[in-house]
């Protein structure tokens, strides 16, 4: 293991490689309590806020973190389902139906700058072959205020060896952009890094976007999903700063041509996690191994 890593991060890669994680444990927290699986996710250095998606349609999802933001439901309700990564529920998202925290309520969300650094990571269960479905982060393409974003399934994707796109499917894709608009000489962004395994469908997966100013890196179900001239992709130009009328945080959806509720995802969401740092490639397995459920 990493000698580098906190004290702390070591006990939750330790916990989880020793089993007891609580992958195979789905019922209630006692009162007052959290799930056994959120505490892993809480007791990583460096987060901002953590959705674990147990709330009754109708209502806000309440953060948890250092940044207690709450995800308002937009276009109708957004029902919550049984079977749950966090609790015995996740969030059911109809496309067209989206999650958001308002601009204004970012606070340390509004990830930017040339030493910006965030992991974003999702855990989600996949119903549609749409392409481009936007899973969660800040992201105005309309407005170009892009910053961060977590897609999946795109039609096609960069090599950055040659700064040329070729047909892909069924991949996860993580976005950083340092210019809030297009690439330069480009028509849309396409710096990005690409997973190599496709991601299944009806079952539970792990999707992170990491960030060090050097490099954006994807990981799927807890490993670096590496591939060569997609994954990692050298970028070392920083996170676009939006600005007071930048991007929302959206789940679900993004803003693309006057379209709020643009590149849907359909499916189940169990849960959403911010931390301000470049997780440890030991720091995302742990995670996985602590959270996502045991495969027969």
């Amino acid at each position: 293991m990493n000698p580098r890593l906190s004290p702390l991060t070591r006990l939750l890669f330790a916990l989880a490689l020793s089993g007891t994680g609580s992958g195979t444990t789905w019922a209630d927290a006692p009162a007052g309590k959290h799930h056994p699986a959120s505490g892993h996710v809480l007791a990583v250095p460096g987060l901002l806020t953590f959705w674990d998606f147990q709330e009754p349609a109708g209502t806000p999802r309440r953060g948890k973190g250092a940044h207690a933001a709450d995800l308002l439901e937009s276009r109708g309700e957004i029902m919550r389902a049984e079977g749950g990564i966090f609790g015995p529920w996740s969030a059911r998202i109809d496309s067209g139906k989206f999650f958001s925290v308002p601009r204004g309520k970012l606070g340390p969300l509004d990830i930017h700058g040339k030493a910006a650094q965030v992991t974003l990571a999702a855990w989600v269960k996949r119903e549609s072959n749409r392409y481009w479905q936007s899973i969660a982060g800040v992201w105005d393409e309309t407005h170009k205020k892009r910053q961060y974003m977590l897609f999946l399934n795109a039609r096609s994707r960069t090599d950055h060896r040659i700064m040329q796109r070729v047909e892909c499917r069924d991949l996860v894709h993580g976005h950083i952009s340092s210019v809030g608009g297009p690439t330069p000489g480009e028509e849309f962004c396409i710096t990005y890094a690409s997973s190599h395994t496709p991601v299944s469908f009806d079952q539970w997966h792990l999707l992170v976007l990491s960030y060090d100013g050097r490099k954006i890196r994807v990981h799927l179900d807890g490993r670096l999903d590496a591939e060569t001239g997609f994954n990692p992709f050298p970028y070392e130009e920083g996170i676009f700063g939006g600005g007071g009328d930048g991007a929302p945080f959206t789940v679900g959806a993004n803003h693309v041509a006057g379209i709020e509720n643009n590149n849907p995802f359909t499916g189940w969401i169990g849960g959403v996690a911010v931390w301000d740092r470049a997780l440890a490639d030991e720091e995302i397995a742990a995670l996985a191994a602590a959270t996502l459920p045991k495969k027969d």
